[in-house]
């Protein structure tokens, strides 16, 4: 960028910084691991911060760098060369406990996340996206360069499947029958 910015330059160079927590959010919903959502996030930033004149409208920013943030996503895995419809990540590490209002809380929370990490991560994507962020279908069908027809169909398949999952009953509330 010039070294003279004008006020809405600023101001956009602002917004991309205050985004990071959002960016590392929905990074750690999509890969489970803290250290690579911070790293994604990091670099979704440094990206769209030397990109900036590469956006054309200001109001769509959001969406902007959570494309950035899919392409860095995409461009990681793609490094390390694994499948991405068949990527299922191990159970996440639960939170740790707080004061007893809190547990039921964090229980349901864990079991969520567990459920989001069973799901394909096409599906992950766009269930984090819509439910998550708030981004609409064809916000989404952008920022991941999908058609709509298969935003709603992963959508629809993610959210059948989170359902299955979900009315389970909890692994320390199922009976176990004896096995003669």
């Amino acid at each position: 960028m010039k070294w003279l910015q004008s006020r809405e330059q600023r101001e956009l160079v602002e917004q991309i910084k205050d985004s990071r927590l959002r960016l590392y959010r929905l990074a750690f919903a999509w890969c489970h691991d803290a250290g690579l959502a911070d790293d994604l996030a990091q670099e979704t930033l440094t990206r769209g911060l030397s990109r900036l004149d590469q956006l054309r409208d200001s109001a769509r920013l959001m969406g902007w760098l959570f494309a950035i943030l899919n392409r860095c996503w995409i461009d990681h895995l793609r490094g390390r060369r694994e499948d991405f419809d068949d990527e299922l990540l191990a159970e996440l590490p639960s939170d740790l406990p707080g004061p007893d209002s809190h547990v039921e809380r964090q229980e349901t929370v864990s079991r969520v996340r567990t459920a989001i990490a069973a799901l394909p991560l096409g599906q992950r994507q766009v269930v984090t996206l819509i439910d998550l962020e708030d981004f609409s279908y064809a916000e989404v069908a952008e920022i991941l360069t999908i058609p709509i027809g298969t935003v709603m169909s992963r959508l629809c398949r993610a959210r059948a499947s989170l359902k299955e999952l979900l009315l389970e009953p909890p692994v320390a509330q199922r009976h176990l029958r004896s096995v003669k």
